[in-house]
């Protein structure tokens, strides 16, 4: 009789090939680099340098080889320039979002549904007793026969209005979500790295919602001295720039794109690590990096109220946690009564995921 087999664990038999091994790291390098394939490609060699992840039968030409023939980089013919693929764009955002929500927890709260149940799209597991108006497509037959059990007993069978329950549905709801990410300087200020977490989570948050929730929008907009909007293909490479924070220009941008959305539902999710400190006065910079300047704090605030009077919530994570600022944030979103999180880099993307979902519940009556 054969009993237990014990057999040595090899590392490498976790069905991937040596090609998706290094792909894993590669994509990883690209976040880190803004999208520039041959900086990521100098990283990975001095990487293998260290660790030895290419031997005497797949060596780095060999990758290279295969990034190309399987659509992840494109060779310039003429200069000979490396350049990644709107497939290595995509990829990099699965994985940040397969990244992220493998952090999170699972809970039993459910994807865009209301806290409240109504007619909709998704069974919610409670029910109630039938009312007048309820439709025939809602009765839940098995308790309403179990009732009807109950009630007047198995041998003679008999099912009345009081016996029946209705099993609830919940409304999913379609957002509108524009989210601001800060690229002043100050996101990669004292040694730390701010800006590669806020695209990963701006990667996975748009893979998200382009996937499972297609009837929903995501714009991205990007802010420092000045605001402007990037696609979505444009996030690997987004970069920090020698800027101030001029969170005005972003929530006018924001507000001007959510008057164009048609969505009911709409709102602001706003990444930054430090207070405004910019405006734009005609064609003229106003600039102010120490302390809070009331001019420019009070037009953030009046820009709070008037997101509150449209209805569009704003949410801001704060990567910061100086008494200071913590207090004009307090004060921006009771302004707007909106929500606000003082979140560490780790756990920025379980905050903004979890706050996604429970934001997009709508009451349903």
């Amino acid at each position: 009789m054969i009993g237990h087999r014990f057999i040595q664990f090899d590392p490498n038999a976790n069905g991937k090939s040596r090609f998706e091994q290094m792909l894993d790291v590669f994509m990883q390098l690209l976040t880190y680099t803004n999208g520039d394939a041959a900086e990521a490609l100098q990283w990975m060699n001095e990487l293998d340098r260290q660790y030895g992840f290419t031997d005497d039968e797949y060596g780095m030409g060999d990758f290279i080889e295969d990034l190309k023939q399987n659509g992840y980089m494109d060779e310039n013919p003429v200069n000979g320039d490396l350049s990644i693929t709107s497939k290595s764009e995509q990829s990099i955002r699965k994985r940040s979002l397969e990244e992220i929500f493998g952090k999170l927890k699972k809970t039993k709260q459910g994807n865009h549904q209301t806290f409240k149940p109504g007619q909709g799209d998704e069974i919610n597991p409670e029910t109630r007793p039938f009312q007048f108006g309820d439709m025939l497509e809602q009765i839940d037959f098995t308790e309403s026969i179990r009732n009807a059990q109950i009630n007047h007993g198995i041998d003679s069978f008999t099912m009345r209005e009081d016996d029946l329950q209705i099993r609830e549905t919940d409304f999913k709801t379609q957002t509108s979500t524009v989210l601001m990410i800060d690229i002043s300087h100050s996101m990669i200020l004292y040694g730390e790295d701010r800006i590669t977490p806020a695209k990963k989570v701006a990667m996975a948050l748009s893979e998200l919602i382009t996937t499972k929730y297609p009837k929903d929008t995501l714009d991205i907009v990007v802010f420092g001295n000045d605001a402007w909007q990037i696609e979505i293909k444009d996030l690997p490479c987004l970069q920090v720039g020698p800027y101030h924070t001029n969170t005005v220009a972003g929530l006018e941008l924001a507000m001007d794109i959510l008057r164009r959305r048609k969505n009911p539902n709409k709102q602001i999710f706003m990444i930054t690590d430090g207070k405004p400190t910019c405006l734009k006065i005609g064609g003229k910079y106003y600039k102010n990096s120490f302390g809070l300047d009331r001019k420019v704090v009070n037009r953030c605030i009046n820009l709070a109220a008037q997101c509150k009077k449209l209805k569009i919530p704003i949410t801001t994570f704060m990567i910061a946690s100086d008494p200071y600022l913590q207090k004009f944030v307090q004060e921006f979103t009771e302004m707007n009564q909106g929500k606000a999180f003082f979140a560490s880099l780790d756990k920025l993307g379980a905050f903004i995921f979890k706050d996604f979902e429970s934001g997009k519940r709508k009451t349903v009556y």
